[in-house]
């Protein structure tokens, strides 16, 4: 195909990063040659509308229905002058240039406050623990709501910054209101998005154009520049993917879709695309997982027999086109770990496909992109950081992953600190107790600065039903473990599951509470239990005590209606959970009692208020396993002899002196032993090409002509020095 692919992210995901999906198939395109062009469509709509120009246009609109004007938007319109003066700025601001401006954004009078700014009356004690730069952030991110609201208000009901008409694709069992709404007249959004796409259609002329739709919110837009495209420009073929089709459309039968798209392809999106192309160009007439119209009949073709891709093959993600440097950082709430989503540029790589783990019941895990676990060499995972890396200047980086591999994560580490890689990164995992202390703080030593995982139910019982394959008390653990190495954690906690007690979600408050106490928890998000019809809850509800309602189905199929038995209304938790996480994000509120944040009576809770402290107390010395690896993160401690005097008796050891970045360390070993340890470091270095198992290093040290090995190695100066660069992985 001589025309290139135009790649299309609909409005809109988000405004720090670029979502990944186009990315992903255009650094696969290049592995076959074939030319590509991506579009992130919902930024190309916000520069547009969040500028000097842009804003006027937006006040010069709604001033036809000022009369209808509450008292916020009208505080707004009244300012318009300010915010129109005021816009390019915090833009530049939150792009990361013009830095000097962050004073001026953090002095009273600078910006234009409506009531996003209410609530810095109530927030002014995290300033203190913000740099001048994240405050400046959070006050341009009020700033930006604002104008947001005003939109809302007055433009288009539909708008938000990483969404937009989610309603109209959220639980769409039927076509019928997306379609309707799709023969009326286009919207002020639709009207940017437009002639975006009609000048990038007029400047690449592409013979195919692919909508990744992931989330809900992007589906509305997706279908209308579709219309646009099928309307005015008949000669183009257009593609739908994404999560959204993978986990909604897999039942999809109405013809009307298909007025708008000519193909829906499923799952992994590498191979299907590719056959989609040869069909274009007619050399094949295969295609794998696509769902197309046939004599005005929705058909499922996957009459191919190639294989996917590994995952070895694909490629390395390839973010040109996107104009990375005008992403906009942005700050919503003071704390730090939560930030992560919406403030800075990340390099988004997968290091497995799949679910290692793939037992969850809440979770979707019959399809595809859950159940098929395959991961990549760790060596190859490298390789696409560096030339990322080279290709974004960005060296921060979200592993997006349903859940990372322990293990896989202890050789990336490995291969990033030997290649001497200064990067930051975080993904998502799950809390198993392989997370032990040392493995953690090899982690950080790589450059891990977060992590987020589902403890969900903070309830045994509760866990064991969902297979969650953890306890609270080893939850306690690992997130002690991870902030002993100072690597923050957020957590995805849930209510409302099947079966669940008002008794058993007053307690999981109750663990929550004691873990942000604690600090082994920095951020949390609390969701309402959603039955999904590909999750082993959808397609067994009976086994868990409740009865699924589900519609007819004719367009997308997920979410499913259902009666709980218990008949609890989890409703009425939803405003008191939130809040208290709210609080305890910020370090307040901890020490209220529970039924502070509740405004109807809740009982009292269960659960010992020393639970999560004892739980961590008891974790289990660690013994190594004779394939552990052994090894030393820093540079080579001093030796020296060393001598003390005791009642006359002079008995001389080997100092060690270790300089690690903050200070230096002194710890005493026997002479004999010391002598062998200090080869032993200099083998077991980091820098160093083999690596050293536990069983080897014993050996070692018997052909030393040492004895009594396991008596050493857990003795006290040998646990010291694991605090201090010796790690057992």
């Amino acid at each position: 195909m001589q025309q290139p692919i135009l790649l299309i992210t609909p409005p809109f995901t988000q405004l720090n990063t670029p979502y990944p999906a186009t990315a992903y198939i255009k650094g696969f395109l290049n592995t076959k040659h074939i030319a590509s062009f991506q579009l992130d469509l919902g930024m190309e709509v916000i520069w547009q509308l969040f500028s000097a120009s842009g804003l006027t246009q937006i006040f010069d609109t709604a001033a036809k229905n000022q009369q209808n004007f509450d008292a916020n938007t009208q505080r707004i319109f009244a300012l318009r002058a300010n915010y129109e003066q005021t816009i390019d700025a915090v833009i530049l601001f939150l792009q990361g240039k013009h830095q000097t401006l962050a004073r001026q954004l953090c002095s009273a009078g600078f910006l234009p406050q409506a009531s996003r700014f209410a609530q810095l009356d109530d927030m002014d004690w995290a300033f203190g623990t913000m740099g001048i730069q994240d405050k400046a952030k959070h006050y341009a991110t009020l700033y930006l709501e604002d104008i947001s609201d005003f939109i809302v208000a007055t433009i288009d009901p539909d708008f938000g910054f990483s969404r937009y008409a989610e309603r109209l694709g959220r639980s769409a069992n039927s076509f019928d209101e997306l379609y309707n709404r799709l023969n009326t007249p286009q919207s002020y959004i639709d009207t940017l998005a437009i002639d975006i796409i009609n000048q990038k259609i007029h400047q690449l002329n592409p013979k195919l154009v692919c909508f990744s739709v992931p989330f809900p919110g992007n589906l509305y837009s997706a279908c209308k520049m579709a219309q646009h495209i099928k309307s005015n420009f008949t000669d183009i073929e257009i593609a739908m993917g994404g999560g959204f089709a993978n986990t909604e459309l897999r039942s999809v039968s109405d013809a009307r879709v298909f007025h708008f798209f000519d193909y829906i392809a499923l799952d992994d999106g590498e191979l299907p695309l590719e056959l989609i192309i040869n069909s274009l160009n007619q050399q094949s007439k295969t295609l794998k997982r696509t769902f197309i119209l046939e004599n005005n009949t929705v058909v499922y073709k996957n009459n191919s027999t190639k294989s996917d891709y590994k995952q070895s093959e694909i490629g390395t993600p390839d973010y040109t086109d996107l104009f990375l440097d005008k992403y906009i950082s942005v700050i919503e709430l003071a704390n730090p770990m939560h930030s992560l989503w919406s403030n800075g540029r990340w390099n988004k790589l997968t290091l497995a496909h799949g679910c290692y783990w793939g037992k969850c019941t809440f979770c979707d895990i019959s399809l595809d992109y859950i159940k098929l676990y395959e991961p990549i060499a760790a060596k190859l995972i490298v390789d696409r950081i560096k030339q990322l890396i080279d290709s974004t200047n960005e060296t921060g980086f979200h592993f997006v992953d349903e859940a990372a591999p322990p293990a896989l994560m202890r050789e990336i580490a490995l291969e990033i600190i030997k290649r001497k890689l200064v990067i930051s990164w975080w993904t998502n995992i799950r809390f198993e107790k392989s997370f032990t202390y040392d493995l953690c703080q090899l982690l950080k030593a790589s450059g891990c600065i977060a992590v987020s995982g589902g403890l969900e139910v903070a309830s045994d019982r509760l866990l064991a039903l969902i297979d969650k394959g953890v306890t609270v008390e080893q939850v306690a653990q690992v997130t002690q473990n991870f902030q002993d190495a100072g690597i923050m954690v957020h957590a995805y906690l849930m209510y409302g599951y099947p079966t669940q007690t008002i008794q058993e979600t007053i307690d999981s408050l109750e663990m929550v509470r004691q873990l942000f106490l604690l600090g082994t928890l920095q951020s949390g998000f609390w969701h309402q239990f959603a039955l999904t019809a590909h999750s082993p809850v959808g397609l067994n509800p009976e086994k868990y005590h409740i009865i699924a309602q589900p519609n007819a189905i004719t367009f997308a199929n997920n979410d499913i209606n259902f009666i709980d038995k218990t008949q609890i209304d989890h409703n009425i938790f939803s405003y008191g959970l939130k809040k208290s996480l709210f609080n305890y994000m910020h370090g307040i509120g901890s020490d209220l009692p529970l039924q502070n944040w509740f405004d109807f009576k809740i009982p009292k809770t269960k659960i010992n208020p020393n639970y999560i402290e004892n739980a961590i107390a008891s974790e289990p010395y660690a013994i190594q396993k004779p394939t552990t690896k052994i090894i030393w993160l820093h540079a080579l401690p001093k030796t020296e002899i060393f001598n003390i005097n005791k009642k006359g008796n002079t008995k001389a050891y080997l100092k060690f002196t270790i300089y690690n970045k903050i200070n230096n360390i002194e710890i005493l070993f026997d002479t004999a032993n010391g002598a062998w340890l200090a080869q032993l470091l200099s083998k077991i270095s980091i820098n160093q090409t083999k690596t050293y198992t536990f069983q080897e290093i014993k050996t070692d040290f018997e052909i030393y002509g040492l004895s009594n090995f396991e008596l050493f190695w857990y003795s006290e100066p040998i646990g010291e020095l694991k605090n201090y660069g010796l790690v057992c992985v």
